[in-house]
């Protein structure tokens, strides 16, 4: 009975043993469950910041575009947007913007920005189901972008960059004595076509002769100013890409005729050779145009989003001191204290 007794106590104890060492294994499992579940639950909580793919097309490369594009890329990363950019160039060729437009719509970009009316025009034509972003727009309804500057169209709404005219030739007449303005443009630039109707209304409003002279291309800028610059008082130019994009031939062309230049775009005259600029800062405008961009994909339709006027406030003004010299201007003091930019002695002095 001793014997039976001591081997049912063993097995009892036995039991009990493997018994715990059971709860034991099931409570590990458990644990390591657990955590998993925890990790699962952790990282099923932190929210993948989605990457947008953003298009963003210019019709030439210069100055005052590369500083929109920039712009808009600082301001998307200021408003917490991570994108990936498709950057184009046109080089003033329209058969290109809109190679561009279907590239940009093939791709299904989240979002297409045009930079100048040409390439903005191209991505609006094409682009219907993606919201189309228009950046330094002289006039958006000229260019049948909207039909009011109120709201967007459809999937379209951005930025003009549209100018006071009349004011800029006041102040060339004031400042440099002008008579006879001489006004180049391109002839296939929407913008360029209504700033001429502008010019012209500033010209008679301030008895002064227009000598215009419309070029295709960048290259045709050299001939055109030799054509007129000696039959003007002076060369006024508004926002007009290609323009623009040769700047140093119509600079190099005034400066020989000892003729000062009026440019309304300061960021492409920060290097010289004109004597006075008055416009915006292109850098600020990407920035605006960022901020719509962001709007957007943040969920605003840009129909509901009224096109993005720049004021007057955000426009600078730039002299040229050493060209001014070389044209026998003398500019006022009190001109000069407004001056966010002064060029002198070859070197570019920003006052505020």
């Amino acid at each position: 009975m001793k014997n039976a007794s001591k081997l049912a106590l063993v097995f009892f104890c036995g039991l009990a043993v493997l018994a715990c060492s059971k709860q034991g294994a099931g409570n590990n499992a458990t644990g390591n469950t657990g955590s998993a579940a925890q990790s699962g639950t952790g990282s099923a909580a932190v929210t993948a910041v989605k990457e947008y793919h953003i298009g963003i097309a210019k019709i030439v490369q210069h100055e005052a575009l590369d500083a929109v594009e920039k712009g808009i890329q600082d301001q998307l990363a200021n408003r917490g947007i991570k994108a990936v950019y498709d950057l184009q160039n046109a080089n003033g060729d329209l058969t290109t913007a809109a190679q561009i437009a279907n590239k940009f719509k093939n791709d299904k970009v989240d979002a297409a920005v045009g930079i100048a009316t040409p390439t903005a025009v191209a991505l609006a034509n094409v682009i219907k189901d993606t919201p189309v972003i228009f950046s330094t727009i002289t006039d958006p309804i000229g260019a049948n972008l909207v039909t009011s500057l109120d709201r967007g169209e459809g999937n379209v709404t951005g930025l003009s960059d549209a100018i006071p005219v009349s004011d800029h030739i006041g102040l060339f007449q004031q400042i440099a004595g002008i008579k006879t303005l001489g006004y180049i443009y391109t002839s296939s630039e929407a913008n360029s076509i209504s700033s001429l109707a502008l010019v012209q209304e500033g010209c008679k409003k301030y008895n002064i002769n227009l000598v215009s002279q419309s070029i295709n291309v960048s290259a045709d800028l050299r001939q055109a100013a030799q054509a007129i610059i000696g039959r003007v008082d002076g060369i006024y130019i508004t926002t007009d890409n290609t323009v623009f994009s040769a700047l140093p031939a119509l600079i190099q062309v005034c400066h020989d005729a000892k003729k000062p230049i009026f440019s309304a775009d300061v960021t492409g005259a920060l290097n010289g050779g004109c004597v006075i600029a008055s416009g915006f800062n292109y850098y600020k405008a990407g920035l605006a145009t960022g901020d719509i961009v962001a709007d957007i994909l943040n969920g605003k339709k840009p129909a509901d989003i009224p096109v993005k006027i720049l004021s007057p406030q955000e426009m600078d003004l730039l002299f040229d001191l050493d060209e001014a010299a070389v044209c026998g201007i003398k500019i006022p003091q009190d001109l000069l204290d407004k001056a966010a930019y002064i060029f002198q002695n070859g070197k570019l002095t920003q006052k505020n």
